[in-house]
């Protein structure tokens, strides 16, 4: 936006610091609004998607998964990072069954989330899933997953308890909360089919 030029830092050149499987560290020189440069060093990352599922009884699905580089087990939404070129929902599709085993008859796409703009690119779609039909997980090899349930009130006493930690889930409370209080609308479309 124009309005911002005064806070806006412009790229110089740009340094590949560390080439992962999926994830990229760079360090960028870059030119401040007054004129210095600075470096700045993140995190690539290819995107990624969270899916609250409801059941038809209002309960939300939910996982505990272990998540290494924190060694703790955490209640997290069904999320996945996006494949190259995949399309958003077809990955929230895809992830909901592969880590639940459930399917949707609906989708709603609620927002966006800059996960950690500090040190990643990274942004997470959100989406609500409803009108679930159970099948069976289909986990990625080396992906250990317990899936849960609770009450959307249930899920809020776990947030405000410090028994959900997970950002991303945090961030979907917020969503949760307003969106079973009706104050906030979603737009919600047939399943186009899943994976």
């Amino acid at each position: 936006m124009q309005q911002d030029r005064h806070l806006r830092e412009q790229t110089l050149r740009t340094e590949a610091l560390c080439e992962g499987d999926f994830l990229r560290a760079v360090r960028d020189t870059v030119k401040l609004p007054d004129g210095k440069t600075a470096t700045r060093e993140y995190i690539k990352h290819p995107g990624a998607v969270m899916v609250v599922p409801m059941l038809d009884d209002g309960r939300l699905v939910l996982e505990r998964q272990y998540r290494h580089p924190i060694q703790q087990v955490l209640i997290e939404f069904p999320a996945g990072k996006v494949d190259p070129g995949e399309d958003r929902l077809v990955c929230a599709q895809r992830e909901l069954l592969e880590e639940t085993g459930y399917t949707a008859r609906e989708w709603a796409r609620a927002g966006e989330l800059a996960l950690a703009v500090g040190y990643s690119d990274e942004f997470i779609d959100i989406f609500f899933a409803r009108g679930l039909t159970l099948t069976r997980p289909q986990l990625d090899e080396g992906e250990f997953v317990e899936v849960i349930t609770a009450t959307p009130a249930e899920f809020l006493e776990w947030c405000r308890d410090g028994l959900v930690r997970d950002s991303k889930t945090l961030a979907g409370a917020l969503w949760v909360q307003n969106v079973t209080a009706g104050s906030w609308n979603l737009s919600w479309s047939p399943s186009s089919g899943n994976p």
